[in-house]
């Protein structure tokens, strides 16, 4: 996809963007696609459909990104957010995933699931939308009048010291291949997105699905469309044809003035669907008085997905307004909206943005996020339902203990409370 000039190939990105999410938006809501529910499932009544659908999306953008890295139509290698860094931040993505785990499961639903419910006319999401926009906007940029932004008061002088540098990249391809991983890439991928279209179909209530077929297959052909769409769109210029981001770094090279210029470059950069940076980037274009500058692809597929989610509810007639139910509801999404902008920023993605997006890329860092987040949510419902069975006589300590004996991560004999 090659422009004459960057605002009309900067435009072809946003709107791509926005026509992917909006499609995504709707079959995500008619499907009732949700990875929170896919682990409330599977945890309370022992239901992997929607989990099968999640890790199918999976194995979609697995083997799509592979197919399509390996003939040159892709480009993985310097993204945003950068999956395959070699700078392993393994303490920030399980702490991250952890918390993302326990936000999502108290806000009941993950940043996807939370624009398809306000789409649908939850004015709940609308508040943890707003509060998972400010955090995160703030874990990146600084307050006013000072240099300080949340990630450096409150995580970066103890978790980045742990990284780990592991070379020129951490994807899986790169640490088992070396010089071959091109190659590595390629095999790994079929290989791991053949086991997980195999798992899911397995299942004959999974194949009987045809929402949960459908939902998984959109999710990850929506996922490799951003891929391709954000790195294939190119500027002509003297010296070549070049992609946006490094039009941007050469700006005063190859524009004529500064008119179009965004106000950052790294949003420019080959990327797929995340949604809680991009929340916090809604909420900087909103506070900017809607400069275009400001608008991000990520901005697009909020608002994509919201919109998608909108016409759908239209469509079939199920828009209705809610809002909490009790004080303890709005308190528990509250909560879960402050760990979600922490957590999804803190691990550079989501359920969608890491665990689907991030995995396609087959970073070390975004299996561990995957796994954060499961064991998150997982232990988090563990807890709310011995806290509810127990009539909150139980204590926390006691119902996390017992929470992990049931997942199998303790021996049965610390058990602490019997299971109803």
């Amino acid at each position: 996809m090659l422009f004459e000039d960057f605002i009309a190939a900067e435009a072809a990105l946003l709107w791509g963007g926005f026509l992917i999410a909006l499609v995504m938006g709707a079959v995500i809501h008619k499907t009732n696609f949700c990875t929170m529910g896919a682990v409330s499932d599977l945890i309370n009544i022992g239901d992997s459909g929607r989990l099968r659908a999640w890790l199918f999306a999976i194995a979609i953008a697995l083997i799509g990104v592979a197919l399509l890295e390996y003939l040159g139509l892709v480009e993985t290698g310097a993204t945003f957010p950068p999956y395959r860094s070699g700078n392993l931040i393994w303490a920030e993505n399980i702490l991250g995933g952890l918390l993302f785990g326990v936000g999502m499961t108290l806000a009941s639903g993950c940043g996807n699931k939370t624009l398809v419910r306000i789409g649908g006319g939850n004015m709940k999401s609308l508040v943890v939308f707003a509060i998972i926009g400010l955090i995160a906007y703030f874990m990146i940029n600084p307050f006013p009048d000072s240099d300080q932004t949340l990630m450096s008061l409150l995580f970066y002088d103890w978790l980045r010291p742990l990284a780990i540098n592991l070379g020129d990249s951490q994807d899986l391809g790169y640490l088992l291949g070396g010089d071959a991983a091109p190659n590595y890439r390629l095999v790994i991928s079929l290989a791991l997105g053949a086991l997980l279209v195999g798992f899911a179909f397995k299942s004959r209530d999974f194949r009987c699905s045809a929402d949960n077929i459908l939902g998984g297959l959109v999710v990850g052909l929506a996922v490799l469309a951003a891929w391709y769409l954000s790195s294939n769109v190119q500027v002509e210029s003297f010296d070549g044809n070049v992609r946006l981001a490094e039009f941007y770094a050469d700006w005063d090279m190859l524009a004529d003035s500064d008119e179009g210029k965004p106000a950052l470059g790294r949003p420019l950069s080959p990327q797929s669907f995340s949604f809680i940076n991009p929340m916090g980037q809604t909420l900087g274009y909103a506070a900017g008085g809607f400069e275009r500058a400001l608008l991000t692809f990520g901005v697009m597929a909020v608002s994509g997905v919201v919109l998608g989610s909108l016409l759908w509810a239209l469509l079939v007639r199920s828009f209705r307004i809610e809002w909490f139910c009790s004080l303890r509801d709005a308190v528990n999404h509250m909560v879960g909206a402050v760990l979600m902008g922490f957590g999804g920023t803190l691990a550079l993605g989501c359920t969608i943005g890491q665990a689907i997006s991030g995995i396609s890329t087959l970073a070390l860092g975004s299996f561990l996020t995957f796994g954060a987040i499961f064991l998150g949510s997982a232990l988090t419902m563990k807890v709310l339902y011995y806290r509810m069975v127990y009539e909150d006589e139980a204590g926390i300590g006691k119902a996390l203990i017992t929470g992990l004996v049931d997942l199998r991560l303790l021996p049965e004999r610390f058990r602490r409370l019997e299971l109803v």
